[in-house]
């Protein structure tokens, strides 16, 4: 029984630890890919953002081998005057993002700009990126994961990545209640057992007190017999 018990107990347990680590990667991607799909919809023409982050999918190896393509870049808005030489930065240019380094920077007529090239091109970009074409510094370059990436902007990914999330959710919500309400049904089940059981002793005492008494009737019933 206390075998039982603690095999329990640590399935409880471990399903405990399980639903923790769930919610601590779950919940922020949940959070990120609505709010990212939302911002999407609302403003079609701006690159939707997290907590100042921004993903980007990097379609071309001019930046090979730093970041090749199929890979996620992960870009953080940041100040153009804190940019500086070597930096890569993601950028518009025209309705494209390019993700280039920054080879200079330049201040013509007051006005910053920065001389950008890919790593693997042999020339420099054609022209210099100003600071308000500057989506972000680069933080971040996570191999191959861009694929998905575009993966969830298509109906099917967005479902998948929006219901799979909660699906998991509610998955271990019926594991951790039906670890958790089997010892609690087996406890109504043993209490039940037990109030029978009582039940049954307490008819007993009221049938041997009746059966008591009809013998004790019997008895004066004798005595005054024998009197007479």
């Amino acid at each position: 029984m206390k075998k039982q018990s603690s095999v329990r107990t640590a399935g409880q347990k471990a399903m405990s630890v399980f639903g923790v680590i769930l919610c601590i990667i779950l919940i922020p991607m949940l959070i990120a890919n609505v709010t990212i799909i939302v911002k999407s919809f609302m403003f079609p023409d701006k690159v939707p953002s997290f907590l100042g982050f921004k993903p980007f999918i990097d379609l071309s190896d001019s930046m090979y081998p730093a970041i090749k393509a199929g890979d996620l870049v992960i870009v953080r808005e940041t100040d153009p005057n804190s940019l500086v030489k070597g930096d890569i930065i993601a950028f518009r240019e025209g309705k494209s993002v390019i993700t280039h380094r920054i080879i200079d920077v330049r201040v013509v007529n007051g006005v910053r700009q920065f001389i950008t090239k890919g790593d693997n091109n042999n020339t420099e970009d054609r022209l210099p990126v100003l600071g308000n074409a500057v989506e972000g510094r680069m933080v971040m370059d996570i191999p191959k994961l861009g694929n998905t990436a575009l993966f969830m902007q298509t109906p099917v990914g967005m479902v998948l990545f929006i219901a799979l999330p909660l699906l998991l959710f509610i998955v271990y919500d019926f594991i951790r209640r039906k670890l958790y309400d089997r010892p609690k049904v087996k406890s109504v089940d043993d209490l039940e057992a037990e109030i029978r059981r009582m039940r049954q002793m307490i008819s007993s005492l009221e049938n041997e007190k009746q059966s008591g008494g009809a013998n004790e009737a019997n008895r004066s019933n004798t005595d005054e017999n024998r009197k007479y």
